[in-house]
């Protein structure tokens, strides 16, 4: 009986083992498949992670518009925000994966701009978030010459000219050495100040010595470097950009008659010209109070900036102890300078991550002046009303995070401005 029974027994293992073993043995393909679901799950996870982030900070956005884009506003690193931390495994990322680090990281290049086109933002703008002060040293050169034909006389049977012929020649080569310091209170309140130190030099040429047209005579004047001008600025920026809107922000400019203004300066006739007369010395400033208010736009498109601006300069009339030309001439009077309006606009653009260009147009127009002098009348100066138009070419070049240079190219358009005015800044961001 227990024979049988150990027989029967055998024999049923026997017939059961091929299955039992059968169903054990692991498949590879099955394997194959088990390890990709786990891997796609995986991915699953972290894109929904993200997925989840990225939601949380489009809310925060949008529950706080006013907040400045730190992607234009920020010079320095910003802190990790939450898909980085994720992303790169931080304390609290759990689950994450090398894979899940590198997608992070994408993330985290895709959102940061250039650095060129946050230096873009900060010079169309004045504003920068890298700091809440900096400096700013700029050296300015402009050249102006103009030619004129001087005719004094009349025409005698339309076609003869009796009188005098003169051809007059002006060239003024100007230096400007600009201190400026700008202080930024939240990215939204921004005090400046400038001084410049200004050198002149100009050279008068005539022709019609005794009469003689071929007889040119000519004259120079300088201006050792002096103190121009001073001025200050407020600035307020009272709208966010969005995405159909731009950033506006709204400023106040004054300026001091701080520079040698050129009232009362003699006219002195050249000893071989009798028609030559050139200034004793050269003016570093208008000579009176000045107030600027103005507003610009800024609009960026990735990675592009367009701009525009507008502005208006009333200048204040004053008194003078002698505004007579004239040599052994003393006459106290009064001075109003015409007003003037200014508008530009242009746009900007990344090259790289260090360097960007920028093209813009600028027009200033200013009315004609008055003089009026102690118990006289307002009369009008003649040809004191101007139409200055320029072509500007610049560039932004990030020198580090801190230091920026900026070099302008501005090509004068109209007879009132300019031939061309070059001008390389460096401003240091602190």
């Amino acid at each position: 009986m227990h024979r049988s029974f150990s027989f029967n027994a055998a024999v049923c293992l026997s017939a059961l083992l091929p299955a039992t073993v059968l169903q054990a043995a692991p498949d590879p393909q099955v394997e194959e498949l088990k390890q990709e679901l786990l891997q796609l799950k995986q991915r699953y996870d972290q894109q929904q992670q993200a997925l989840m982030v990225l939601e949380q900070r489009v809310k925060q956005v949008e529950a706080t518009p006013a907040a400045p884009p730190p992607k234009r506003l920020s010079k320095s690193p910003a802190e990790p925000s939450r898909a980085q931390t994720v992303a790169t495994g931080a304390p609290g990322a759990a689950g994450t994966t090398a894979s899940g680090s590198s997608y992070g990281q994408s993330l985290k290049d895709d959102s940061a701009p250039a650095q060129s086109v946050g230096n873009l933002y900060d010079e169309s703008t004045g504003f920068f978030g890298g700091g809440k002060f900096s400096l700013e040293t700029g050296i300015t050169y402009s050249h102006y010459d103009t030619r004129q034909l001087v005719l004094n006389g009349f025409l005698a049977l339309d076609s003869i000219f009796l009188g005098n012929i003169n051809i007059d020649r002006i060239k003024s080569d100007n230096w400007t050495l600009d201190l400026t310091g700008r202080y930024n209170v939240n990215n939204r309140w921004q005090f400046d100040l400038n001084v410049p130190v200004v050198y002149r030099e100009s050279t008068f040429q005539s022709a019609g010595a005794g009469g003689s047209t071929t007889a040119i005579s000519q004259e120079s004047v300088q201006r050792d470097p002096t103190i121009g001008d001073i001025n200050a600025g407020v600035a307020y920026k009272f709208l966010d950009e969005g995405p159909y809107r731009p950033d506006a922000v709204f400023s106040v400019r004054v300026k001091a008659p701080t520079g040698k203004d050129p009232y009362g300066i003699k006219l002195i006739q050249s000893s071989t010209n009798n028609n030559l007369s050139v200034p004793e010395s050269l003016p570093t400033g208008n000579g009176v109070w000045s107030i600027t208010p103005g507003i610009s736009l800024i609009k960026s498109f990735d990675p592009a900036v367009l701009f525009g601006s507008f502005s208006y300069t009333h200048n204040f009339e004053d008194s003078f102890s002698d505004i007579s030309p004239q040599v052994n001439s003393k006459i106290p009077g009064k001075v109003d300078l015409g007003d003037s309006f200014q508008i530009g606009a242009g746009v900007a653009f990344a090259l790289n991550e260090k360097m960007s260009m920028s093209f813009s147009l600028s027009d200033l127009i200013q009315r004609r002046s008055k003089i009026k002098q102690d118990g006289g009348d307002w009369q009008g100066v003649p040809a004191s009303d101007a139409n200055a138009g320029y072509f500007n070419i610049g560039m932004t070049i990030a020198a580090s995070d801190s230091l920026t240079i900026v070099p302008n190219l501005s090509i004068g358009l109209t007879d009132d401005a300019p031939d061309f005015t070059f001008s390389l800044k460096f401003p240091y961001y602190f």
